[in-house]
């Protein structure tokens, strides 16, 4: 038997378990049945299954659901618009989904599926840092397809992001210190100023007391 605060009661009969638990106004629950003799706990049976179903939601919004992106191509597909595509195929993988790149065939095209077997060949070659291929360019009736995933996954994405954000704050203190330093520079020459001027009479007072002559040393001065 387990209290209500976790503590051990130890072994006691049912109705007595019942009893306890009754008179905290809360509920007796078995928690191992298949114990020798079975585990039961004196709780707030109401507000565990709160806290369970608050649990496994907080899990489900730090689940990232993985969906396939189709992007297509043409066998004539010129620069422009393939680095295009490409481009969304980066980007999609970036945000952790995956990728199907499709090549559809018209008409007498089906005569030349081997131009778009190499332009999907072309994009895994280009996407290759990035991405794993899950399947290879293979073709079903007239269409040509390959599957690629992102090669890292969201934790690893996550801890770069968070690696990214760390350096760019220590770059900005580093920046603003700089700054201050520089701002104290041009104030330092503007702040000792004055006391440059306050030197000049304490120097001509003593150039003028060395060029005075001394009564001791001139021999034609009678006391």
């Amino acid at each position: 038997m387990i209290g209500d605060e976790g503590e051990q009661i130890g072994v006691m009969p049912p109705f007595e378990a019942l009893r306890l638990a009754r008179s905290k106004n809360l509920d007796l629950v078995e928690i191992s049945p298949t114990a020798q003799p079975p585990v039961c706990r004196i709780m707030d049976y109401g507000k565990y299954l709160y806290q369970q179903e608050k649990k496994e939601r907080e899990a489900k919004k730090h689940q990232k659901t993985i969906t396939v992106k189709e992007v297509k191509f043409r066998i004539n597909v010129d620069d422009h618009d393939y680095e295009t595509k490409k481009n969304h195929v980066l980007r999609f993988l970036d945000e952790g989904d995956k990728v199907k790149a499709t090549i559809f065939f018209r008409g007498r095209e089906m005569t030349r599926t081997g131009l778009g077997r190499t332009i999907l060949e072309r994009l895994i070659k280009d996407v290759e840092p990035q991405s794993i291929v899950e399947f290879r360019p293979r073709q079903e009736g007239n269409t040509l397809h390959a599957i690629l995933a992102p090669k890292k996954s969201a934790a690893e994405r996550e801890k770069e992001k968070e690696k990214e954000a760390k350096a760019k704050a220590k770059a900005e203190r580093q920046e603003k210190m700089l700054q201050e330093k520089m701002a104290q520079a041009k104030l330092n020459p503007e702040q000792l100023a004055p006391e440059k001027k306050d030197e000049q009479p304490v120097q001509a007072a003593a150039a003028a007391s060395a060029d005075a002559p001394n009564p001791a040393s001139n021999p034609g001065t009678q006391v």
